[in-house]
C-alpha cells in the first residue's frame, strides 16, 4: 500500500523535521542511491525509521522489524500496510531471508538495524552479524550504512551520517569465502565508527 507508506511518511516527517531540524552529512561523495541497497544503522530511539527516511526522503523503504509487532491485529496491518518485514531476532526464518532479497533484486531499499534492538545508553551500534551480508550478497545489491548521533540535549539538531555503498560483489565476486564476509563486517564498522567521528566532530 504504497499511498499509505507516503501518507505515514508525511506526516510522521513534518512535525519530526522540526523537532529534529536534521543535519544530514556525507562519509564521502554526496550522492542519491539509486537502484536497490540494504540500508543498515544503528539504533538509538523509536523514531529511528523516520530519521533514515529523513536521510533517504526521496526513496521509499522497506524497514525489516521485529516480529512481535505483527502479534495483534492492528499493529500487523500498520506494519504491513507500510511495507515493512517482519523478523524473528533470535532465528531469522527462510520466508523472512526471501523477503528480504526478493525486495533487493527488485532494486528496492530495505532498512535494517543490524543491533537488534534501541540502545538508549550508548551509540545504539551493536554488534553486526554476518546475516546482513549474506543478504546482501543473496540479493546482489551493496549496503549503505547510515549513523544516527544520539542527542544530549533536546534543542540540539538530530546529525544523520550516509556512508559510501560497500558493494560486495565489486570487493570478492558473486561468492566470497566466509572469511572474506567477516571483513565486510568489520569494513562495515571501521565505516560506522568514522561516520560516528564525522558526527561528533561537527558542530551543533
Amino acid at each position: 500500500m504504497k499511498w499509505f507508506y507516503d501518507f505515514v511518511k508525511v506526516t510522521a516527517a513534518i512535525p519530526l523535521l522540526l523537532w529534529y531540524r536534521p543535519r544530514i552529512l556525507y562519509a564521502g561523495e554526496k550522492r542519491r542511491l539509486k537502484g536497490g541497497a540494504l540500508v543498515i544503522a544503528n539504533h538509538i530511539g523509536l523514531t529511528d525509521p523516520i530519521l533514515v527516511m529523513l536521510g533517504i526522503w526521496y526513496r521509499r523503504l522497506r524497514f525489516v522489524c521485529m516480529k512481535e509487532f505483527w502479534e495483534k491485529p492492528i499493529s500487523r496491518w500498520f506494519f504491513s500496510a507500510c511495507m515493512c518485514i517482519p523478523i524473528d531476532r533470535k532465528n531469522v526464518e527462510m520466508e523472512t531471508f526471501r523477503e528480504i532479497t526478493g525486495s533487493l533484486e527488485k532494486e528496492q531499499l530495505v532498512a535494517i538495524f543490524p543491533g537488534g534492538h534501541v540502545d538508549t545508553e550508548t551509540t545504539g551500534i551493536g554488534e553486526f552479524k554476518s546475516g546482513m551480508v549474506l543478504m546482501a550478497i543473496r540479493g546482489k545489491q551493496p549496503i549503505v550504512p547510515m549513523y544516527l548521533k544520539k542527542r544530549a540535549h533536546y534543542y540540539e539538531r538530530q546529525t544523520v551520517v550516509i556512508g559510501e555503498p560497500v558493494d560486495i560483489r565489486a570487493l570478492y565476486g558473486e561468492r566470497p569465502r566466509l572469511s572474506e564476509i567477516d571483513e565486510v563486517v568489520t569494513l562495515l564498522m571501521e565505516k560506522m565508527a568514522a561516520m560516528q567521528s564525522i558526527a561528533q566532530n561537527k558542530r551543533r
